[in-house]
């Protein structure tokens, strides 16, 4: 300790330490907030924890990793001590390890452990409120440093996982040559900022999850066109097709609602990767049926089973969340919510463009040339989600990065088809006498006696030398 406490300030005086001439990488704390229990995600850089406790991990095998558990979980859970803020220890129980490459922006790429660590206080105990005893690799290699981060807090509004909120810093205090406890404060939660995040995560959801936004809007491509022979030719009329439209959106909606209500409170576990199979099928059957009709009048009722995978899939979102099951309750009302309001926004928006290409020449090729890129990104999918990763897949996942551009390119295609709608409205009724209908001229009686029965050729001529004058 003496020879540390001359080395650490001399350092500071010659005005270049150790840890500014070569950039050392961090230690990352990241938190996960449930309502019994708070989870910690260790990244460790496995140089600075070799030195710490004598744990060598720099060059084995991850499949050699399993052999060194036992040593990593006894050091782990000797430097990480939570207890309330009265005072009472929480129980740590230490699980999966893993190695992996990383980076930071100082040092470049570097190898580190990644640990899970659950903390759970006593019977009682304020997760929200505790102090980190955590001197991790810091005790022993005095240049270090840890992050601690929250990144899952239901109860503050933090559901997405993306980004994290710093809330502190552990590192060596070289006044006292003693690592600090670190005090967590999170505030207090409550149940309507978990609503009101899983509402805007439903709504993220939605938008960027391109294949559930396909496969609506590929079985609402041919809405407003008949069947008819294997074929799609002509229209239905535009209250049957609003009608079609309607009842698409409705069963597909019923689908994915019953199926995430049932899988998410059942808790059920369910493989992730038939599901998306399942559903990549689905868009690539939408996409056929758009070309030539498999299923016609009866689109309601296969959007409304297909729609069962999709409702599962988005269960999967829930079940990497862990929640209570009150917090799941008001998760699964908001998360919904927010999948159907922006559901409903991309229909409506969609609407008009719909109803106006069907009538137009070039719908066929742009009905076809839609569904073929469609059916080409859901046969990537499909291949991508049975174990063969492929370029198709990653341009179609990358299609739901671009949420605004999609939304002003769907806005601005309703705002010109309302207006080529009106503007062809204004024109028929001037070609029809500005809106004023002529009341016709009675016809004559073509009854027995009349003068039409009598003479036809005559009467014939009579009417066609009227029209011909009244032309002239």
């Amino acid at each position: 300790m003496a020879g540390i406490a001359t080395v650490v300030p001399a350092a500071l005086l010659l005005g270049a330490s150790p840890a500014a001439a070569h950039p050392m990488p961090h230690s990352v704390v990241q938190l996960d907030v449930y309502k019994a229990s708070v989870t910690a995600r260790l990244e460790l850089p496995v140089g600075d924890l070799a030195t710490a406790g004598g744990i060598d991990l720099t060059n084995i095998e991850p499949s050699a990793l399993p052999a060194k558990a036992t040593a990593i979980r006894a050091y782990l859970g000797r430097h990480i001590r939570p207890m309330s803020l009265k005072g009472k220890a929480w129980q740590v129980s230490i699980g999966a390890l893993s190695l992996s490459r990383t980076q930071q922006t100082s040092t470049g790429p570097y190898r580190e452990l990644v640990a899970k660590a659950v903390l759970t206080p006593p019977a009682g105990g304020d997760v929200r409120h505790f102090t980190l005893n955590y001197d991790v690799i810091v005790h022993q290699v005095v240049t270090h440093v840890t992050l601690v981060s929250v990144r899952q807090d239901w109860a503050a509004g933090r559901v997405s996982g993306e980004g994290a909120t710093q809330v502190g810093t552990i590192r060596l205090d070289v006044r006292h040559m003693s690592v600090q406890p670190l005090t967590v404060d999170l505030g207090e939660g409550s149940a309507w900022r978990g609503f009101v995040a899983m509402l805007e995560l439903g709504g993220n959801h939605i938008l960027t999850g391109t294949d559930h936004l396909l496969f609506l809007l590929i079985l609402l491509l041919p809405a407003p066109l008949r069947a008819t022979g294997g074929r799609w030719h002509g229209l239905v009329g535009a209250r049957a097709a609003l009608g079609r439209i309607g009842r698409i959106t409705l069963a597909f909606t019923a689908g994915h609602s019953v199926a995430l209500v049932a899988t998410a409170l059942s808790r059920l576990e369910i493989p992730s990767w038939p599901v998306e199979a399942f559903i990549a099928a689905s868009i690539l059957v939408g996409a056929v049926h758009a070309i030539r009709p498999l299923f016609p009048d009866r689109e309601a009722v296969v959007a409304g089973v297909f729609g069962l995978g999709h409702g599962t899939a988005f269960s999967f979102v829930l079940a990497e969340m862990h929640l209570a099951s009150g917090q799941l309750v008001f998760s699964l009302l908001g998360f919904n919510l927010g999948i159907e309001l922006v559901q409903l926004l991309l229909v409506c928006l969609a609407l008009p463009s719909l109803l106006v290409i069907a009538r137009m020449r070039v719908q066929p090729t742009l009905r076809v040339g839609g569904a073929l890129l469609t059916g080409t990104a859901a046969l990537g999918w499909l291949v991508d989600r049975l174990g063969a990763p492929n370029p198709l897949a990653q341009a179609a996942d990358s299609a739901g990065a671009h949420t605004t551009l999609m939304l002003a390119t769907l806005a601005l295609a309703a705002v010109a088809a309302v207006g080529w709608t009106l503007a062809t409205g204004r024109r028929a009724l001037s070609e029809r006498g500005d809106g004023v209908r002529l009341r016709p001229e009675p016809r004559p009686e073509a009854g027995p006696g009349s003068e039409l029965s009598r003479n036809p050729r005559e009467h014939a001529g009579h009417v066609l030398g009227d029209s011909r004058s009244a032309g002239g």
